[in-house]
Protein backbone atom coordinates (compact mmCIF):
# COMPACT_ATOMS: atom_id res chain seq x y z
CA UNK A 1 0.00 0.00 0.00
CA UNK A 2 1.48 3.47 -0.62
CA UNK A 3 0.09 6.40 0.85
CA UNK A 4 2.92 9.30 0.52
CA UNK A 5 4.54 9.63 -3.12
CA UNK A 6 7.13 12.54 -3.87
CA UNK A 7 6.97 13.86 -7.76
CA UNK A 8 9.56 15.73 -8.99
CA UNK A 9 9.10 17.93 -12.05
CA UNK A 10 5.22 18.71 -10.80
CA UNK A 11 4.77 21.84 -12.38
CA UNK A 12 5.38 20.35 -15.77
CA UNK A 13 2.95 19.77 -18.41
CA UNK A 14 2.85 15.92 -17.80
CA UNK A 15 4.06 16.57 -14.30
CA UNK A 16 0.67 18.44 -13.19
CA UNK A 17 -1.37 15.79 -14.83
CA UNK A 18 0.25 13.28 -12.83
CA UNK A 19 -0.37 15.39 -10.11
CA UNK A 20 -3.69 16.12 -10.52
CA UNK A 21 -4.36 11.78 -11.39
CA UNK A 22 -2.71 10.94 -8.02
CA UNK A 23 -4.66 13.52 -5.72
CA UNK A 24 -7.75 12.24 -7.13
CA UNK A 25 -6.92 9.09 -5.92
CA UNK A 26 -6.37 10.03 -2.58
CA UNK A 27 -1.99 10.03 -2.41
CA UNK A 28 -0.50 12.63 -0.23
CA UNK A 29 2.43 13.85 -2.73
CA UNK A 30 5.39 16.39 -2.19
CA UNK A 31 5.78 17.56 -5.08
CA UNK A 32 8.99 19.13 -6.02
CA UNK A 33 9.44 22.48 -7.93
CA UNK A 34 12.25 24.84 -8.58
CA UNK A 35 10.90 27.33 -6.85
CA UNK A 36 7.43 26.93 -4.22
CA UNK A 37 7.40 30.59 -4.01
CA UNK A 38 7.05 31.09 -7.70
CA UNK A 39 3.20 31.45 -7.94
CA UNK A 40 3.32 31.49 -12.33
CA UNK A 41 4.40 28.33 -11.90
CA UNK A 42 2.82 26.15 -8.75
CA UNK A 43 -1.20 27.97 -8.35
CA UNK A 44 -2.46 25.27 -10.45
CA UNK A 45 -0.87 23.07 -8.53
CA UNK A 46 -2.83 24.12 -5.59
CA UNK A 47 -5.75 24.76 -7.54
CA UNK A 48 -5.71 20.86 -8.09
CA UNK A 49 -4.88 20.17 -4.44
CA UNK A 50 -8.53 22.18 -3.16
CA UNK A 51 -10.86 20.13 -3.82
CA UNK A 52 -9.23 16.70 -4.03
CA UNK A 53 -9.02 13.61 -1.43
CA UNK A 54 -5.54 13.77 -1.47
CA UNK A 55 -3.38 16.19 -0.18
CA UNK A 56 -0.29 18.24 -1.69
CA UNK A 57 2.62 19.57 -0.22
CA UNK A 58 5.33 21.74 -2.20
CA UNK A 59 9.29 21.34 -1.74
CA UNK A 60 11.99 23.38 -3.76
CA UNK A 61 14.67 21.08 -4.94
CA UNK A 62 17.21 21.74 -7.73
CA UNK A 63 18.25 18.77 -10.26
CA UNK A 64 21.66 19.65 -10.09
CA UNK A 65 22.54 20.12 -6.36
CA UNK A 66 23.21 16.63 -4.40
CA UNK A 67 21.07 15.68 -1.62
CA UNK A 68 18.41 18.68 -2.79
CA UNK A 69 15.93 15.74 -2.76
CA UNK A 70 16.70 13.57 0.24
CA UNK A 71 14.68 15.29 3.13
CA UNK A 72 11.28 15.50 0.79
CA UNK A 73 12.06 11.75 0.04
CA UNK A 74 12.47 10.57 3.85
CA UNK A 75 9.41 9.00 4.97
CA UNK A 76 7.83 8.38 0.91
CA UNK A 77 6.84 5.33 0.11
CA UNK A 78 7.38 5.85 -3.31
CA UNK A 79 8.54 8.17 -5.89
CA UNK A 80 8.16 9.54 -9.74
CA UNK A 81 10.94 10.75 -11.48
CA UNK A 82 9.99 13.07 -13.84
CA UNK A 83 12.04 16.18 -14.07
CA UNK A 84 14.34 16.65 -16.79
CA UNK A 85 14.89 18.58 -19.39
CA UNK A 86 12.57 18.57 -22.72
CA UNK A 87 13.60 21.25 -25.18
CA UNK A 88 15.19 21.41 -28.87
CA UNK A 89 16.19 24.98 -27.79
CA UNK A 90 19.55 24.63 -26.28
CA UNK A 91 23.52 26.36 -25.98
CA UNK A 92 25.49 23.93 -24.80
CA UNK A 93 23.97 20.31 -24.88
CA UNK A 94 25.93 18.57 -22.18
CA UNK A 95 25.11 21.42 -19.79
CA UNK A 96 21.54 21.88 -20.99
CA UNK A 97 20.32 18.31 -21.43
CA UNK A 98 22.68 15.97 -20.35
CA UNK A 99 23.83 16.83 -16.93
CA UNK A 100 20.02 17.46 -15.91
CA UNK A 101 18.83 14.52 -16.95
CA UNK A 102 21.35 12.35 -15.95
CA UNK A 103 22.49 13.82 -12.56
CA UNK A 104 18.82 14.37 -11.81
CA UNK A 105 18.25 11.12 -11.85
CA UNK A 106 21.45 9.93 -10.27
CA UNK A 107 20.19 12.74 -7.24
CA UNK A 108 16.86 11.60 -6.90
CA UNK A 109 17.77 8.19 -7.04
CA UNK A 110 20.01 8.61 -4.07
CA UNK A 111 17.69 10.08 -2.12
CA UNK A 112 15.16 7.01 -2.68
CA UNK A 113 17.99 4.92 -1.11
CA UNK A 114 18.35 7.45 1.81
CA UNK A 115 15.46 7.94 2.42
CA UNK A 116 14.74 3.97 4.38
CA UNK A 117 11.23 4.30 3.21
CA UNK A 118 10.97 3.80 -0.65
CA UNK A 119 9.92 0.69 -2.19
CA UNK A 120 9.40 2.08 -6.05
CA UNK A 121 10.46 4.40 -8.08
CA UNK A 122 8.66 5.13 -11.33
CA UNK A 123 10.93 6.98 -13.75
CA UNK A 124 9.27 8.59 -16.78
CA UNK A 125 11.89 8.31 -19.52
CA UNK A 126 10.43 8.09 -23.31
CA UNK A 127 10.30 6.28 -26.87
CA UNK A 128 13.19 8.11 -27.43
CA UNK A 129 15.20 5.74 -25.31
CA UNK A 130 13.73 2.82 -27.20
CA UNK A 131 14.80 4.45 -30.75
CA UNK A 132 16.45 7.55 -32.05
CA UNK A 133 16.33 7.68 -35.58
CA UNK A 134 13.04 5.96 -37.90
CA UNK A 135 15.08 4.57 -39.83
CA UNK A 136 16.69 2.43 -36.86
CA UNK A 137 13.79 0.00 -37.16
CA UNK A 138 14.87 -0.87 -40.75
CA UNK A 139 18.64 -0.87 -39.76
CA UNK A 140 18.23 -3.56 -36.73
CA UNK A 141 15.84 -5.60 -38.97
CA UNK A 142 12.87 -4.77 -36.72
CA UNK A 143 9.25 -5.13 -37.45
CA UNK A 144 8.13 -2.90 -34.63
CA UNK A 145 9.81 -1.05 -31.47
CA UNK A 146 9.36 -2.83 -28.24
CA UNK A 147 10.74 -2.15 -24.66
CA UNK A 148 13.40 -4.72 -25.41
CA UNK A 149 15.25 -2.19 -28.06
CA UNK A 150 17.46 0.89 -26.44
CA UNK A 151 18.34 3.81 -28.83
CA UNK A 152 21.72 3.20 -30.13
CA UNK A 153 21.90 5.75 -32.96
CA UNK A 154 21.78 9.16 -30.91
CA UNK A 155 24.52 11.21 -29.43
CA UNK A 156 25.39 14.39 -28.39
CA UNK A 157 25.60 15.96 -31.63
CA UNK A 158 22.57 13.99 -33.05
CA UNK A 159 19.46 13.96 -31.73
CA UNK A 160 20.92 15.07 -28.40
CA UNK A 161 17.06 14.96 -26.31
CA UNK A 162 16.76 11.86 -27.51
CA UNK A 163 20.64 11.09 -26.16
CA UNK A 164 19.64 12.35 -22.86
CA UNK A 165 16.77 10.29 -22.35
CA UNK A 166 18.26 7.23 -22.74
CA UNK A 167 21.66 7.67 -20.88
CA UNK A 168 19.33 8.97 -17.95
CA UNK A 169 17.61 5.58 -18.00
CA UNK A 170 20.28 3.62 -18.69
CA UNK A 171 21.62 5.23 -15.32
CA UNK A 172 18.97 4.68 -13.65
CA UNK A 173 18.91 0.96 -14.46
CA UNK A 174 22.44 0.74 -13.53
CA UNK A 175 21.99 2.21 -9.86
CA UNK A 176 18.58 0.32 -9.55
CA UNK A 177 20.40 -3.22 -10.06
CA UNK A 178 22.95 -2.04 -7.73
CA UNK A 179 20.86 -1.95 -4.71
CA UNK A 180 17.86 -4.08 -3.55
CA UNK A 181 15.49 -1.47 -1.07
CA UNK A 182 13.73 -0.04 -4.23
CA UNK A 183 11.73 -1.31 -7.23
CA UNK A 184 12.56 0.37 -10.56
CA UNK A 185 9.77 0.83 -13.37
CA UNK A 186 10.18 3.04 -16.28
CA UNK A 187 7.14 4.62 -18.52
CA UNK A 188 8.48 5.09 -22.26
CA UNK A 189 5.56 7.70 -23.41
CA UNK A 190 5.39 8.36 -26.94
CA UNK A 191 5.35 12.21 -28.66
CA UNK A 192 2.86 13.40 -25.61
CA UNK A 193 0.13 15.38 -26.79
CA UNK A 194 -3.40 16.63 -25.68
CA UNK A 195 -4.42 19.75 -23.33
CA UNK A 196 -2.54 21.86 -20.39
CA UNK A 197 -3.41 22.22 -16.92
CA UNK A 198 -0.42 25.04 -16.70
CA UNK A 199 -1.21 28.42 -18.32
CA UNK A 200 2.71 29.20 -18.75
CA UNK A 201 3.96 25.65 -19.47
CA UNK A 202 6.95 25.64 -22.05
CA UNK A 203 6.33 22.08 -23.04
CA UNK A 204 7.69 21.46 -27.01
CA UNK A 205 4.49 19.74 -27.04
CA UNK A 206 2.68 22.78 -27.15
CA UNK A 207 5.53 24.57 -29.05
CA UNK A 208 5.01 21.58 -31.66
CA UNK A 209 1.60 22.49 -31.63
CA UNK A 210 1.65 26.25 -31.64
CA UNK A 211 3.58 25.90 -34.91
CA UNK A 212 1.54 23.81 -36.65
CA UNK A 213 -1.34 26.49 -35.49
CA UNK A 214 0.72 29.60 -36.74
CA UNK A 215 1.06 28.36 -39.82
CA UNK A 216 4.81 27.39 -39.46
CA UNK A 217 4.13 24.56 -42.33
CA UNK A 218 1.50 25.99 -44.57
CA UNK A 219 3.29 25.85 -47.53
CA UNK A 220 3.80 21.70 -46.79
CA UNK A 221 4.96 18.94 -44.48
CA UNK A 222 7.79 16.56 -44.21
CA UNK A 223 6.84 12.72 -44.57
CA UNK A 224 7.69 12.35 -40.81
CA UNK A 225 6.17 9.53 -38.81
CA UNK A 226 5.34 10.05 -35.16
CA UNK A 227 3.94 7.92 -32.13
CA UNK A 228 1.85 9.83 -30.43
CA UNK A 229 0.00 9.86 -26.56
CA UNK A 230 -2.55 11.73 -24.84
CA UNK A 231 -0.53 13.37 -21.82
CA UNK A 232 -4.12 12.10 -19.73
CA UNK A 233 -2.75 8.29 -20.34
CA UNK A 234 0.21 9.00 -19.11
CA UNK A 235 -0.52 10.58 -15.76
CA UNK A 236 -2.63 7.05 -15.85
CA UNK A 237 -0.15 5.03 -16.89
CA UNK A 238 1.95 6.00 -14.36
CA UNK A 239 -0.42 5.86 -11.19
CA UNK A 240 -1.01 2.00 -12.42
CA UNK A 241 2.38 0.87 -13.11
CA UNK A 242 2.60 2.33 -8.89
CA UNK A 243 -0.51 0.42 -7.67
CA UNK A 244 0.75 -2.80 -9.85
CA UNK A 245 2.41 -5.07 -7.81
CA UNK A 246 4.11 -7.04 -10.68
CA UNK A 247 4.24 -4.21 -13.22
CA UNK A 248 8.06 -4.49 -13.44
CA UNK A 249 10.96 -3.26 -16.27
CA UNK A 250 9.84 -0.70 -19.10
CA UNK A 251 6.70 0.20 -20.60
CA UNK A 252 5.76 2.12 -23.83
CA UNK A 253 2.67 4.16 -23.70
CA UNK A 254 1.57 5.41 -27.34
CA UNK A 255 -1.95 5.18 -28.48
CA UNK A 256 -1.33 5.86 -32.41
CA UNK A 257 1.62 6.01 -34.84
CA UNK A 258 1.05 8.36 -37.70
CA UNK A 259 2.78 10.65 -40.55
CA UNK A 260 2.61 14.39 -39.69
CA UNK A 261 0.13 15.32 -42.21
CA UNK A 262 -2.42 12.68 -40.27
CA UNK A 263 -2.04 15.07 -37.68
CA UNK A 264 -2.96 18.05 -39.35
CA UNK A 265 -5.87 16.23 -41.14
CA UNK A 266 -7.26 15.47 -38.21
CA UNK A 267 -7.48 19.29 -37.37
CA UNK A 268 -8.42 20.60 -40.96
CA UNK A 269 -11.57 17.91 -40.50
CA UNK A 270 -12.35 19.21 -37.32
CA UNK A 271 -11.78 22.93 -37.79
CA UNK A 272 -11.87 23.72 -41.50
CA UNK A 273 -10.04 26.99 -42.39
CA UNK A 274 -9.48 27.90 -38.87
CA UNK A 275 -5.62 27.63 -39.34
CA UNK A 276 -2.79 27.96 -41.77
CA UNK A 277 -2.85 24.16 -42.06
CA UNK A 278 -0.25 22.21 -44.49
CA UNK A 279 -1.38 22.33 -48.26
CA UNK A 280 0.71 19.47 -49.44
CA UNK A 281 3.38 17.07 -48.16
CA UNK A 282 7.22 18.64 -48.75
CA UNK A 283 9.31 16.20 -51.29
CA UNK A 284 11.94 14.61 -49.79
CA UNK A 285 13.83 16.74 -52.02
CA UNK A 286 12.94 19.90 -50.90
CA UNK A 287 13.26 19.34 -47.00
CA UNK A 288 16.73 18.67 -47.49
CA UNK A 289 16.80 22.35 -49.26
CA UNK A 290 14.75 23.87 -46.49
CA UNK A 291 15.24 21.97 -43.54
CA UNK A 292 17.64 24.07 -41.99
CA UNK A 293 14.38 26.66 -41.70
CA UNK A 294 12.83 24.47 -39.57
CA UNK A 295 15.84 23.14 -37.66
CA UNK A 296 16.44 20.11 -39.03
CA UNK A 297 19.66 18.78 -40.16
CA UNK A 298 20.50 17.21 -43.26
CA UNK A 299 21.58 14.21 -40.91
CA UNK A 300 18.12 13.82 -39.66
CA UNK A 301 16.13 14.29 -42.53
CA UNK A 302 18.33 11.26 -44.04
CA UNK A 303 16.99 8.94 -41.22
CA UNK A 304 13.69 9.52 -40.72
CA UNK A 305 11.50 11.32 -43.28
CA UNK A 306 10.10 8.74 -45.31
CA UNK A 307 10.78 5.90 -42.94
CA UNK A 308 7.62 4.14 -41.53
CA UNK A 309 7.65 2.80 -37.81
CA UNK A 310 5.55 0.85 -35.53
CA UNK A 311 5.51 1.23 -31.93
CA UNK A 312 4.20 -1.41 -29.63
CA UNK A 313 2.02 -0.28 -26.96
CA UNK A 314 1.41 -4.48 -26.09
CA UNK A 315 2.38 -4.80 -22.59
CA UNK A 316 1.17 -1.71 -21.30
CA UNK A 317 -2.46 -3.08 -22.06
CA UNK A 318 -1.29 -6.17 -21.12
CA UNK A 319 0.15 -5.57 -17.93
CA UNK A 320 -1.03 -1.85 -16.73
CA UNK A 321 -4.58 -2.23 -18.37
CA UNK A 322 -4.75 0.76 -20.51
CA UNK A 323 -7.28 1.91 -22.51
CA UNK A 324 -6.40 4.63 -24.46
CA UNK A 325 -7.64 7.74 -25.28
CA UNK A 326 -8.65 8.10 -28.81
CA UNK A 327 -6.30 10.47 -30.99
CA UNK A 328 -8.77 12.87 -32.12
CA UNK A 329 -10.10 13.58 -28.95
CA UNK A 330 -6.68 14.03 -27.90
CA UNK A 331 -5.85 16.73 -30.78
CA UNK A 332 -9.48 18.36 -29.90
CA UNK A 333 -8.70 19.26 -26.12
CA UNK A 334 -5.68 20.61 -27.03
CA UNK A 335 -6.92 22.96 -30.61
CA UNK A 336 -9.64 24.17 -27.74
CA UNK A 337 -7.34 24.83 -25.27
CA UNK A 338 -4.64 26.82 -27.75
CA UNK A 339 -6.49 28.23 -30.41
CA UNK A 340 -7.51 31.50 -28.34
CA UNK A 341 -3.81 32.36 -27.45
CA UNK A 342 -2.02 31.54 -30.31
CA UNK A 343 -1.57 34.61 -31.88
CA UNK A 344 -3.13 34.36 -35.12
Amino acid sequence: MYKTVMLTGASGYIGSWTLKELLEKGYTVRACVRDKSNAGKVQHLLDLAKDAPGKLELWDADLLKEGTFDEAARGCDAIFHMASPFTLRFSDPQKDLVDPAVLGTKNVLKAATHSGTVRKVILTSSTVAVYGDNIDMQEQGLSEFTEANFNITSSLKHQTYSYSKVTAEKEAWKIAEAQNQWKLVVINPAFVMGPMLSPNSDSESLNFMNDILTGKYKMGGPELFFSFVDVRDVALAHRLALENETATGRYIISSVTMPFLDLTEIIKKKYPGQFKLPAMKTPRLMILMIGWMYGLTVKFIKRNVGYRIKVSNAKSIAQLGMKYIPFEKTIEDMVDLMAPRRGG
